[in-house]
């Protein structure tokens, strides 16, 4: 009968909308209903947290109390449920009370173990997704026939395993060095919340938690209720040991400490109707979880430590319970030992094995070394009782020559923080484990030592730097920013080029329009005003129209241009080539005029001499003017006619020389050429003063600003261009000085300007 009320139970809680949430179903051996029998009122709040609505499935632990029976005591039951909601339009078989949107429900297995928790937990969202896929929740055969195959399986199996689901890998990459914290707070027994929106991890986490103790998973059959104190009245002091055997060697160390016994509880999800038990006087403490944020509000009433998993964080409020968990220097350097070997074998996608697949970093290594760290720590606390024995002047039990003939130095207690060790010496779990390990010589069997003893060294200060970096995740947030600045940097070069894009579209557009202006001025222009400089004061972007040529045209006018130019050239030729010859048969055939006077052999070849540096300065100043303008052109043949003109007057003995005798003996000399610029003297003086000697002059016109007289020419000369005008501005101001001072020159003088007309 016995064996039968162990049996696993299944329950199904629908949330009724006006009743709230409620037991529907109840699957139980044939005559019992557990529900009614224990009072489970507050099974449906527990197994429908608060907030499960939010999301597909969720699943909840909790704990239950069983009443004391016949045949078995008060103990504690472990439930577990796993919710899910339909949408009410679904259903094949709608109940008239079905009211709103959605239905939610629950199926919730109850059994002895928790040990059993982990395993349910596959199974039990398994047949909850099946039976709501039915969508007829009428039907409830697949939730029998799960029951019953749990009773079979259940009863077959074995011990398991702390597997429960959440593995001790994640929590020490989450909580680092405070995970040895919670360790030695679970110890010191205070009241702990844990808070978090999700409602499985924050179960699970406890779970884990006090799995961390060797062999406390298998000994919560008091945790359901303050009033609970069945281990401590029942637990026998082991009076043997068994080194090979594990399990005996841990209830030798008086292992596992009774957390969870008379004044306090454990309930992995604590509904709000559970607030009167936890504030109840005869609660000392325990350790709760609920997903409801009032309890924040009032953390300090219902908390000493504070755990929120929403941002992994503790709050001590306790000042003494700050300072008793405060971590010594060895326990830091083991916890930070640890965690690197975790973070060293982390895989995130799979975070619940290491990455190497070896023993470092596993479950089982963790839990080997928090065991050999609580083992350390009840060899080092039963060796300090010792030692206080002597000082307290109580009897110790053994003499202080035994002591040291174990060969320990000084108080290896210390190492783990005295504050906690005083604190910890308080507790109802240390009372137990004093009581059950009064006579026991523990130092004698595992080193009173701490794992991790000795100084701060270099390498713990590096490790724990290191660590301190990793935890600023500076990679990540450099990442971040990296990622960040190169998305802002791409889209400004979008926007940039956006607006550069829509800048240049919209001057195109304005060009386009201003062209389409244009053209329709144009056209509209073009039949009132053909005239082509009409059109040119259009727009600057404005078509311009082309001027029509006419290509035959064209050609005429510059054949008939080259043939008037030939022409004119071809005369000039043919008129400097007579002139030239006449020049030079005078120069033969005439004697000299004056034979009595010899002329100076350096005159003639310095006049020579200077004409043709004359003439070569000449045709380089022609070389660098002959593009001067129209005016320039025009002055240039209006002084080769008037020299024309003289030439023409020379020839016909206008400027011969006189015939008598006396008037060539009284010359002085011959006058050279050079002479011609400077004044006369003598006869020559005196015909330049005489007024009546130039009868002619008065007639010619008057000379122009050149110095030179418009000289009329006969129809047979024609129009000559100069080629060199330089020259032939230096002949024309020789010839008007000539002229101007009457000189009649001598036939030697012609010798230098037919040199010079050569030259040119």
């Amino acid at each position: 009968m016995a064996e039968q009320n162990h049996d696993p139970i299944v329950l199904v809680i629908d949330f009724h909308h006006a009743r709230g949430p409620e037991i529907e179903h109840c699957i139980a051996d044939e005559g019992s209903d557990p529900a009614i029998e224990n009072d489970w009122s507050l099974l449906p709040f527990m197994a429908l947290s608060d907030g499960a609505h939010l999301s597909t499935e969720e699943f909840s632990y909790f704990t239950l109390r069983r009443k004391e029976t016949s045949t078995s005591p008060a103990t504690s039951l472990f439930g577990i449920s796993c919710s899910r909601q339909l949408d009410a339009k679904l259903l094949i078989n709608r109940p008239a009370d079905v009211t709103r949107s959605t239905v939610q429900k629950a199926v919730v297995v109850v059994t002895d173990s928790p040990q059993r928790v982990g395993q349910l937990r596959e199974k039990l969202s398994v047949v909850t997704s099946a039976w709501f896929a039915q969508k007829d929740f009428s039907d409830v055969d697949i939730l029998k026939k799960f029951r019953e195959g749990l009773v079979i399986s259940l009863q077959n199996d074995g011990p398991k395993d702390q597997n429960l689901g959440l593995s001790l890998r994640e929590m020490i990459h989450e909580f680092k060095h405070q995970t040895l914290v919670l360790v030695k707070g679970l110890l010191l027994q205070p009241k702990m919340l844990f808070f978090g929106t999700r409602c499985e991890r924050l179960c699970m986490i406890q779970f884990s938690l006090i799995s961390l103790i060797p062999g406390l998973i298998n000994s919560l059959e008091d945790c359901a209720d303050p009033a609970f104190d069945n281990f401590a009245q029942t637990v026998e002091k082991p009076t043997s040991l068994k080194t090979s055997d594990r399990t005996s060697l841990l209830a030798y160390m008086g292992l596992p400490l009774q957390i969870f016994g008379k004044g306090s509880m454990f309930g992995p999800y604590t509904p709000l109707q559970q607030l009167d038990l936890l504030a109840d006087d005869g609660t000392k403490s325990y350790v709760v979880g609920s997903t409801n944020s009032l309890l924040l509000q009032q953390k300090d009433r219902y908390s000493d430590i504070l755990i929120n998993l929403d941002d992994d964080s503790i709050n001590i409020s306790s000042p003494t319970l700050r300072t008793a968990l405060t971590l010594s220097v060895s326990d830091r350097r083991w916890i930070d030992l640890l965690t690197q070997i975790v973070n060293e074998t982390w895989d995130e996608e799979h975070p619940s094995q290491p990455k190497t697949l070896g023993f470092m970093g596993s479950e089982e290594f963790i839990r080997l070394q928090f065991e050999e760290y609580l083992l350390a720590l009840l060899s080092s606390m039963k060796y300090h009782e010792e030692l206080t024995s002597f000082n307290s002047g109580d009897s110790p039990h053994r003499s202080r020559a035994q002591l040291q003939n174990f060969n320990i130095e000084g108080d290896p207690a210390l190492d783990f923080n005295p504050e906690f060790l005083t604190q910890w010496q308080k507790t109802s779990n240390y009372a137990l484990f004093s009581k059950l390990t009064s006579d026991a010589l523990l130092f004698s069997i595992t080193e009173p030592k701490h794992p991790s003893a000795g100084g701060l060294t270099m390498d713990d200060i590096q490790r724990r730097v290191s660590q301190q970096v990793a935890d600023l995740h500076l990679d990540e947030r450099v990442r971040e920013g990296r990622e960040a600045l190169n998305r802002h940097l791409s889209t400004g070069q979008k926007k940039f080029s956006a607006a550069f894009n829509s800048f240049w579209s919209d001057i195109e557009s304005m060009r386009e329009a201003q062209r389409k202006r244009n053209e329709e001025k144009a056209s509209a222009s073009q039949p009132a005003s053909p005239d082509p400089s009409t059109d040119a004061s259009g727009a600057w972007f404005g078509p311009r129209q082309k001027p029509s040529i006419d290509v035959g045209q064209a050609q005429a006018s510059v054949s008939a241009a080259s043939q008037k130019a030939g022409a004119y050239f071809s005369s000039w030729g043919s008129w400097a080539s007579e002139k030239r010859r006449e020049w030079q048969d005078k120069r033969s055939s005439s004697p000299s005029p004056n034979p009595g006077l010899t002329a100076s052999p350096s005159t003639p070849a310095l006049s020579v001499v200077t004409e043709t540096v004359e003439s070569d300065r000449g045709r380089r100043r022609s070389m660098q003017r002959r593009s001067e303008d129209a005016e320039g052109l025009s002055r240039s043949l209006s002084r080769r006619k008037r020299w024309s003109n003289i030439i023409l007057r020379r020839d016909s003995g206008e400027f011969s020389l006189p015939s008598n005798g006396s008037e060539a003996s009284d010359a002085p000399y011959p006058k050279s050429p050079l002479s011609h610029g400077f004044p006369a003297y003598g006869t020559e003086a005196q015909k330049n003063t005489d007024p009546t000697s130039q009868p002619e002059k008065s007639s010619e016109t008057a000379p122009d600003t050149d110095g030179f007289s418009a000289v009329p020419l006969s129809s047979e000369e024609g129009l000559r261009v100069d080629l060199n005008p330089e020259e032939s501005a230096f002949q024309a101001a020789h010839a008007h000085t000539a002229e101007t001072h009457s000189v009649e020159a001598p036939k030697e003088t012609n010798e230098p300007k037919e040199a010079k007309e050569t030259s040119a």
